[in-house]
């Protein structure tokens, strides 16, 4: 038997309950919720029944059921401890054509309760149709614990956006793709909020506004080593938004399947040394579909920033002025690692990890690098003072100006960056934990444009 979930208008509707006993007390919160008008029938009521009719918040007619007592109801629920009763009560609304529940009884029940979970107006309703209340509710304590306690505000705020959305742009696909954006997106009370700058119509934007917001944003996202589940929430959340996705070949069906069903997905692999296009018609392909105001995700096999070419593709954006930002994903190293059940750094055998591949670096007039310097160094927990650390590479022969970068926090409130060379690391401030070093040529010019200065970076919550 397939049931229609729906959800159902009841305030200010009538509603009757007949019995005030255990069962009836647990549906009375419930349907007092929906502020509907409540009538309860029953010769006797437990104390807290018979409160709620004291002040009004239900009537109470204390004694036994008759027929009659189902004309004019919207709803009504058979509660009582005597099964003749709940049956007579549900045959007589079923030919008045009033929709009736006998509770714990599947055969006289047009609809059944579910288990809900509730963040304001948000509503996950739960039903097993009766077979087992037990099982729904295990799933709503589940779901419960997963869902954020600020939805229904947020909700509440998404939804009077929504409104003001589909009052200023016509039907259409542009505004469709728009509302489904917002609903991946954040929101604050702030009138510059970037999601609410997002929903005015561009008739009502100030000139600086729309100059700054007609370009879209290009994410470089880690689509992981290609199990779907391994994917990022983030990654999920800005792959089913996206308007274009620009994958690697070896990024699989099941990760591309998640994307939105209007998206434009272009693949611009580059496999076993066969070029169908190259970097550059790659760079400007993000650029041209992001001048167009659209949600470009550029999504790379496990991580971006592991040997994905992204500090080409950055510079590329950053040289057109289209605001990127990066997703993390699983490299393919862990992935590798994980499959066959091996740390990476066990404390018996292994203190360093090293990333490498068959490509090798070239210096910008195209020399190879010394070996020393041919690779970007990470040290996980480096400590608070970095001297002895420094002191070492130093006498490893790694020249004074190696730039490094000492991250705390990443990607979390409170992130910081300090930007120095090797020479200078031993005198950089103190960071909070957990915090990482990273150092060599691949940093030299973030380090440049910070011009070896310590930065403050504030990250978003």
């Amino acid at each position: 038997m397939s049931m229609l979930p729906i959800f159902l208008k009841l305030d200010g509707r009538r509603c009757l309950l007949v019995g005030a006993g255990n069962v009836a007390l647990e549906k009375i919160g419930t349907l007092l919720r929906t502020g509907l008008q409540l009538r309860v029938v029953a010769p006797k009521a437990r104390p807290e029944i018979v409160d709620l009719a004291r002040e009004g918040t239900l009537d109470w007619t204390p004694r036994a059921f008759e027929l009659g007592d189902i004309d004019g109801n919207t709803l009504v629920i058979a509660a009582t401890d005597s099964p003749e009763v709940n049956a007579a009560v549900y045959h007589g609304a079923v030919e008045r054509g009033i929709l009736a529940n006998s509770v714990d009884d599947i055969p006289n029940c047009d609809f059944f309760f579910g288990s809900i979970v509730s963040r304001g107006n948000l509503q996950i309703a739960i039903s097993t149709g009766g077979e087992s209340p037990a099982v729904a509710q295990r799933l709503r304590r589940e779901i419960d614990e997963q869902l954020p306690e600020d939805l229904g505000p947020w909700l509440e705020n998404l939804g009077a956006l929504r409104r003001e959305v589909l009052a200023l742009h016509p039907r259409s696909e542009s505004r469709k793709l728009l509302l489904h954006q917002l609903a991946h997106r954040e929101l604050c009370d702030s009138t510059s909020c970037p999601s609410r700058q997002m929903a005015l119509s561009p008739q009502m934007r100030k000139p600086e506004q729309h100059s700054r917001n007609e370009n879209g944003t290009v994410y470089l996202v880690g689509a992981g080593p290609g199990d779907p589940d391994l994917l990022t929430v983030k990654a999920l959340r800005i792959l089913q938004s996206a308007q274009v996705i620009l994958h690697d070949d070896l990024v699989g069906q099941a990760i591309l399947s998640l994307a939105a069903p209007n998206a434009e997905i272009v693949n611009v692999g580059k496999r076993c040394g066969t070029k169908t296009i190259t970097q550059d018609d790659i760079n400007a392909l993000m650029i041209e579909h992001a001048r167009g105001g659209k949600s470009v995700v550029r999504l790379k096999s496990g991580d971006p920033l592991i040997f994905g070419r992204a500090a080409e593709e950055m510079a590329a954006l950053t040289g057109a002025n289209i605001p990127f930002e990066i997703v993390p994903g699983i490299t393919a190293a862990f992935a590798a690692a994980a499959a066959i059940g091996c740390s990476l750094t066990d404390r018996k055998s292994a203190s360093n990890v090293i990333f490498s591949t068959g490509h090798h670096a070239q210096s910008h007039n195209q020399s190879p690098l010394p070996a020393i310097e041919d690779a970007t160094r990470v040290v996980y927990m480096p400590g608070r003072d970095l001297r002895l650390l420094a002191e070492e590479w130093l006498a490893e022969g790694l020249p004074h100006d190696f730039p490094c970068a000492v991250v705390s926090r990443a990607e979390q409130p409170g992130q910081q960056i300090q930007c120095t060379t090797l020479a200078a690391l031993g005198d950089a401030a103190p960071t909070a934990a957990p915090s990482l070093l990273i150092a060599g040529w691949a940093v030299r010019d973030i380090a440049a444009a910070k011009q070896f200065e310590t930065a403050a970076v504030s990250v978003s919550a």
